[in-house]
């Protein structure tokens, strides 16, 4: 199935470990959208000041038509668990699609807690779980589903599906990629959730192309310093 025949709803809410490349792929998810025409916003939930920032892609996404909320002091060396307060405007207006970058663990998951209703209320929304097997904490099925739990817990909000998004960066290889689709797989076994794709850096996806359902290449996002 390609991204452009994927069902998409209208709040998608990206979550996970830290590390997991949850914020790369709200980046590029956004930029897939708007190009198929929809009026998107994403908005950067993640408050505990991770190395990746959606602010590193502000000028790409404001060129290609995608607003941006972000807290006044992300980029900056100004270390402030601040929400930016245009994130309700999401809920009020609800002509445009949403993309939600949340925290890391259960402590960046409680910034969701304040919209849990809202949410809930609209039923128009995608929980995806960003999972990367090659991370220190979620290298099994185990212990990636106790991590899970914690983010459901804390946010309030149930997870729908996975992004299995196992990869080490640069290195990554095909072989890399294809070696994870077991521990996807038993991951969508133990929680019951589909697995809702496989993103790929987009120069794998020559070789990998039909021989992963639902793959999404992506631009790997580089750190303004």
């Amino acid at each position: 199935m390609r991204f452009e025949t994927m069902n998409h709803k209208r709040v998608t809410l990206f979550a996970g470990h830290y590390g997991s490349g949850k914020t790369n792929i709200a980046v590029n998810f956004a930029l897939r959208l708007r190009e198929g025409g929809s009026r998107v916003t994403l908005a950067d939930l993640d408050i505990v000041n991770p190395y990746f920032r959606t602010k590193d892609s502000e000028a790409e996404l404001t060129q290609a038509g995608v607003k941006l909320i972000v807290s006044r002091f992300a980029g900056s060396n100004v270390d402030l668990p601040a929400i930016p307060s245009d994130v309700a405007g999401i809920f009020d207006n609800r002509e445009s699609l949403a993309i939600l970058d949340i925290g890391g663990d259960d402590r960046g998951a409680l910034a969701l807690g304040r919209y849990r209703e809202r949410i809930l209320e609209e039923n128009d929304f995608e929980m995806l779980l960003v999972v990367n097997r090659f991370r220190p904490l979620t290298r099994d099925g185990k212990d990636t589903l106790s991590v899970m739990r914690e983010i459901e817990t804390a946010a309030g909000v149930p997870f729908t599906a996975i992004v299995n998004n196992s990869n080490l960066g640069e290195d990554t290889t095909p072989e890399h990629v294809l070696g994870s689709l077991s521990y996807a797989e038993e991951l969508s076994k133990a929680t019951g959730l589909p697995v809702k794709f496989t993103s790929i850096k987009r120069s794998l996806y020559p070789a990998l192309e039909g021989k992963i359902p639902n793959l999404f290449a992506m631009d790997l996002q580089h750190k303004i310093i």
